[in-house]
């Protein structure tokens, strides 16, 4: 099965995902790839240009290889907002979409507390997009904030 986990920055994504995913499965977050390639002591959350491009050329890679063993794994990809093509493509892979929102006030808090300042133009981008929407989102409280 595929899971697709959304939501704005600093909402619980990773968080979402260590409470469901099995030690076998495949998870591909973004952030974690950077960690894994940047330097010793670099920021969890904060990547160069350089370090970003290829993280990103590494993350399709994988997300194309990935998708080939969903038969045999559960696949978790970390796609903040994904575009109508991105979304056409897991509706054909008969993905679950997993919104991750514990309200913009949170997530706005948790960015202050732990992520660039430049996030919270991200997290707006967010939230706007999805003005008008209902909100099947669900409310994650994966932390004690």
């Amino acid at each position: 099965m595929l899971y697709v986990v959304t939501g704005p920055p600093a909402a619980g994504k990773s968080s979402w995902i260590k409470a469901h995913a099995k030690a076998q499965d495949i998870v591909i977050d973004l952030d974690l790839m950077a960690l894994a390639m940047a330097g010793p002591g670099a920021d969890h959350h904060a990547h160069s240009e350089v370090l970003t491009k290829v993280v990103h050329r590494a993350r399709y890679a994988a997300m194309d290889e990935a998708f080939q063993h969903l038969d045999k794994v559960d696949v978790y990809v970390i796609h903040t907002q994904p575009n109508p093509k991105a979304l056409a493509k897991y509706k054909r892979l008969e993905a679950r979409i997993v919104t991750i929102d514990p309200g913009r006030d949170i997530v706005m808090q948790r960015i202050d507390a732990m992520r660039q300042p430049g996030m919270k133009r991200v997290a707006a981008r967010w939230y706007n997009a999805r003005r008008g929407q209902s909100r099947s989102a669900m409310p994650q409280a994966s932390r004690a904030w």
